[in-house]
């Protein structure tokens, strides 16, 4: 079944990470099994052959780059510059990974029918671009609003106002407090250019707001339930319900911290919490429970999101072992129609819809 991914942190694994994702999982945890520089060295599971492998043909693949004020201990960059031009050099690897044919960028109907049309034919797997879909997480990297539209004419397509912490435009995941007239003016123009909103990060304050003053399309690409996970990442069922209402797509996510109570970082371990791939179920069961329906969750796995093995599913092995959640889903009762809907058919109409 082709699987669409809404949240890979591919260009920050190739430069931050220094990972070449067009090697097997293997040949990268292996290169990388002596260093110690970050707690997930040598525990990949996200390379271009695993997603081939895995039939995630298509994927929302971020550009990520946080500004950090004096005052502000989490990791970043000292100046919005700094921020935009790291972004700039992640586009750039993008665009390599397509010049040698690795990737493909779809940026509007036509792109994206082209290729979930090749991807539908005869030709090999192992032969595919990864289709992606440029999103902005956190939008700290932007010097200016008016440098959305740069980087919309260069294929951005989503933009998550914040990421951790305090931001320029939004506050996000452990901060509080609103947006302010910068981040009004971010989504005015986001709005204008048909660029969709990824409400995922957007602490509380901030996220009511932005539903408050956005008119666009809202994805959340990668949330888990709060009523499951009690922590100010996830979101309350109040939430989910205002996102259904706004006709928004949840995916879930594959931080074991995400998934389960009581995660202690550097701690826990997905075997003793019971970490596997039947909690993600339990998400998403919450998520169509809510809604009525399953038309409202995907897949965005966010895997390698700066963690690997030692933080996700203890029954993946690699990104290409999504291909067992739909027996998951099944043995739970959903149909298959409703399993299609959740690996890539909630994904696909909310795009063709906001790119008619």
């Amino acid at each position: 079944m082709l699987i669409v991914d809404a949240h890979l942190d591919l260009s920050m694994n190739a430069l931050e990470w220094n990972r070449d994702l067009t090697q097997p999982v293997a040949v990268i945890n292996e290169r990388e099994a002596h260093l110690t520089d970050k707690p997930d060295r040598g525990k990949a599971v996200v390379s271009l052959p695993e997603l081939r492998k895995g039939n995630i043909g298509l994927v929302v693949a971020t550009q990520i780059a946080r500004f950090v004020a004096p005052d502000n201990a989490l990791p970043g960059w000292h100046s919005p510059a700094q921020a935009w031009a790291q972004t700039q050099g992640q586009l750039a690897w993008y665009q390599a990974m397509e010049a040698a044919g690795e990737m493909v960028q779809i940026n509007d109907r036509a792109t994206l029918e082209q290729h979930l049309a090749h991807w539908a034919d005869d030709t090999p797997t192992a032969h595919k671009p990864i289709g992606y879909i440029l999103s902005l997480e956190g939008a700290d990297s932007l010097i200016t609003v008016a440098h959305l539209e740069q980087a919309y004419s260069r294929g951005l397509r989503a933009v998550g106002p914040a990421h951790y912490g305090p931001g320029r435009y939004a506050q996000g995941t452990d901060a509080t407090g609103f947006m302010g007239p910068a981040g009004h003016e971010l989504l005015k123009e986001m709005e204008r250019l048909n660029i969709i909103l990824d409400a995922t990060h957007l602490c509380d304050d901030s996220f009511w707001e932005a539903l408050d003053h956005f008119n666009g399309p809202v994805w959340a690409s990668h949330n888990n339930c709060r009523a499951l996970v009690n922590h100010n990442r996830q979101y309350s069922d109040e939430q989910i319900k205002a996102l259904i209402a706004r006709g928004a797509v949840i995916g879930g996510a594959l931080d074991a911290w995400m998934m389960v109570p009581n995660w202690v970082r550097g701690v826990s371990t997905p075997q003793g919490l019971n970490c596997n791939l039947e909690v993600l179920i339990d998400h998403i069961d919450h998520i169509c429970q809510l809604a009525g329906n399953t038309l409202h969750v995907g897949m965005g796995t966010d895997l390698d999101g700066a963690f690997g093995r030692e933080q996700c599913p203890y029954d993946l092995q690699t990104i290409a072992d999504l291909q067992s959640v739909p027996t998951l889903l099944a043995n739970r009762g959903y149909s298959a129609q409703d399993i299609e809907n959740m690996m890539h058919g909630n994904w696909l109409r909310f795009l063709r819809n906001v790119w008619r």
